[in-house]
């Protein structure tokens, strides 16, 4: 499986969770968001300057700045 940073993921593309690599308050932040390692997320959509990027995890849809989500290594088959 290759592992990248969530923002590289195209539109409509699904992966897995595989780590969380912010330390600290930022770090934790996502975490509480429910962004956890082993859950499946999608890309659902960007802002027109890419930034921030919408993402679908269960039930629901969050978006986050490309800052925050540089920290978020997912899992792509």
């Amino acid at each position: 499986m290759r592992k990248l940073p969530i923002r590289q993921l195209g539109l409509n593309q699904r992966a897995r969770i595989a780590a969380i690599q912010a330390e600290g308050e930022l770090g934790r932040r996502i975490r509480d968001m429910g962004i956890v390692p082993g859950e499946d997320v999608t890309v659902v959509g960007r802002a027109p300057l890419r930034d921030p990027v919408a993402l679908r995890l269960r039930d629901f849809t969050i978006a986050l700045r490309n800052s925050e989500a540089d920290y978020i290594v997912v899992e792509c088959a």
